[in-house]
């Protein structure tokens, strides 16, 4: 690379209507974030200096740590990268032009493709491929020297370009010199009445200037999205992508096919995932932690050593210490559970603080909910090394001090001292004889 500038225009102004979803198509979730986030990741690992994303009047708030332009009218890409021409006012360097729904684009992809730019001295640079299938890409045209003629969309085509194999991925790099007085030229000789970016890479070779071609050497890397079968695919492969890095990072994966981890997830070597697993969001695991089969981690933190499922589910604000577990049929939700503290099974924990060593029996329930409108929940305080029994329910605001225990179906109301027992039930009658005088009412 040089030390000549690079920006980025990322056009994400349409609304997908394929999709059949009242979200804009750009704004759909893939592994922890939005299609066009995907994009953007990419533009800024390859060393993009600025990034410009074209986007609706609608969405221009929705995005941070980026400029944004408004495509006023949705008048094709042509117009889409127009748009973007005063935020970049004044600046002198290269331009990628991207679009906003390639989710598996990689930064090496970008990185390659901004140095056959640089490397044959081009105006403008097209990233080519060659799908299974063409379906309505634009065809690549290329000269008796191969070198690019023009570039024809799909609706456009002849039979005879049709056939062609090479298709356009609509992603590009301009010298911003170039760009932006081709962009003016543009006119909607087309079916749709379009202004078409590709057409500015016919104005240059009319003009004489050079432009080059680099092919993507995987086509799935610049394949774009418009239906949700297509982010679907698009989902798996980059959940290969992201399992893979984990793999070869150490971590065990136990079946990465049936394993779905965010982009946003941070596992430490040694942690063990075992299969249906979800980590979702800003989910941490720490080295020598073991995810369970079918649990599903949610902005979670998980501390080493410890233990979590099977048949789990850890919402936000959820941590667990060292060597602390989450067993099976259990919930958590903003709970911090301390180490070596076990919620073993068959419980939902909210709200709530569990000291270190502390064993939770099955079936507790920490009612947390405010008694009346408008008051914030409450939080459920349970100290060191406390023995509940099964089938406790702790009503917040409540403490049970360090050391305590709490008696088998107990609803705990009251704080419960340190090293006392707690025993809130009624005492067990039996009434002889009952069931057989009202068995055959």
């Amino acid at each position: 690379m040089t030390d000549t500038p690079l920006a980025a225009v990322v056009m994400a102004a349409g609304l997908g209507t394929r999709m059949r979803s009242a979200v804009p198509k750009h704004f759909h979730p893939l592994l922890g974030r939005r299609l066009v986030d995907w994009v953007i990741a990419a533009a800024r690992d390859a060393g993009v200096s600025r990034i410009v994303v074209v986007t609706s009047a609608e969405a221009q708030d929705a995005f941070e740590d980026v400029e944004t332009a408004v495509q006023e009218r949705p008048l094709g890409t042509g117009d889409a990268v127009r748009s973007a021409r005063d935020a970049l006012a004044g600046f002198e360097g290269d331009v990628l032009v991207l679009n906003g729904d390639v989710p598996a684009l990689t930064p090496t992809l970008l990185e390659e493709l901004v140095a056959t730019h640089r490397g044959e001295d081009a105006a403008g640079t097209v990233l080519s491929f060659e799908p299974a299938d063409p379906r309505a890409y634009g065809r690549i045209v290329r000269d008796a020297h191969g070198r690019l003629a023009r570039i024809v969309e799909a609706r456009d085509a002849t039979d005879d370009e049709l056939a062609l194999a090479e298709v356009n991925s609509g992603i590009y790099v301009f010298r911003a010199a170039k760009l932006w007085p081709a962009l003016e030229r543009l006119e909607p000789h087309n079916t749709q009445g379009e202004l078409y970016v590709t057409d500015t890479l016919g104005f240059l070779v009319g003009d004489g200037d050079r432009v080059a071609v680099h092919v993507a050497p995987d086509p799935l890397e610049v394949e774009g999205i418009n239906t949700r079968e297509e982010l679907a695919v698009a989902a798996a492969g980059l959940r290969d992508r992201i399992n893979r890095a984990h793999m070869l990072a150490g971590v065990t994966i136990v079946d990465p096919q049936s394993t779905w981890i965010d982009a946003t997830v941070e596992l430490e070597p040694d942690t063990t995932v075992h299969p249906f697993v979800v980590l979702r969001g800003s989910t941490r695991v720490a080295t020598g932690a073991e995810i369970l089969p079918h649990t599903v981690a949610l902005d979670a933190v998980i501390g080493g050593g410890a233990t979590v499922g099977p048949f789990c589910y850890l919402r936000p604000g959820t941590v667990l210490e060292a060597d602390s577990k989450a067993g099976t049929f259990v919930e958590l939700k903003k709970a911090h559970v301390g180490r070596g503290a076990k919620v073993p099974h068959l419980s939902y924990v909210g709200d709530a603080e569990i000291g270190e060593g502390t064993n939770i029996g099955a079936g507790a329930i920490t009612a947390n909910f405010p008694h009346k409108p408008g008051l914030p929940k409450g939080r459920t305080r349970i100290g060191k090394n406390v023995r509940t029994g099964v089938q406790n329910s702790f009503v917040a605001p409540v403490d049970v001090g360090d050391g305590a225990w709490t008696a088998a179906g107990s609803v705990i109301t009251k704080n419960v001292p340190a090293d006392a027992l707690a025993v809130a039930r009624t005492r067990q009658e039996n009434k002889e004889g009952y069931a057989a005088r009202h068995r055959n009412d």
